[in-house]
């Protein structure tokens, strides 16, 4: 799977970066909401994870651009937070995001929502 990670904060893509190659995927990443946008116009992402913090274009204004688009509308996004989960929940419920992963990632909740993400997402053909 190729994968657009977004998060404003250096520690954050270099821990999960290598935790998504390990799991056999292709990671992009970028540094704010602007960039990722860009980025995805230009290239078709399998899933987007997003950092609801950052400056120039927070997360939630990214899903929403992101969500207004042709080109990206139907690609599934999981959005990460340091906020409260419940208000977090609330405030994303009409962006259909696939999971919301709270911060500090836990390694093992993040590998299972990106795969679950994919198997859900994958069609299996029989001969």
């Amino acid at each position: 799977m190729y994968i657009l990670l977004i998060d404003d904060k250096k520690p954050i893509l270099d821990f999960v970066t290598p935790l998504l190659i390990e799991a056999g995927h292709t990671v992009e990443t970028a540094s704010n909401g602007l960039d990722a946008y860009e980025k995805a116009q230009k290239t078709p992402f399998d899933l987007y994870i997003i950092d609801h913090l950052m400056p120039v274009m927070n997360g939630l204004q990214l899903s929403k651009n992101l969500l207004n688009n042709p080109f990206t509308a139907n690609t599934p996004a999981i959005f990460m937070t340091t906020q409260n989960l419940a208000d977090v929940t609330a405030l994303t419920r009409s962006l259909s995001f696939q999971a919301i992963i709270t911060k500090p990632i836990d390694a093992n909740s993040l590998v299972n929502a990106v795969n679950q993400n994919n198997q859900q997402n994958s069609t299996l053909y029989s001969l």
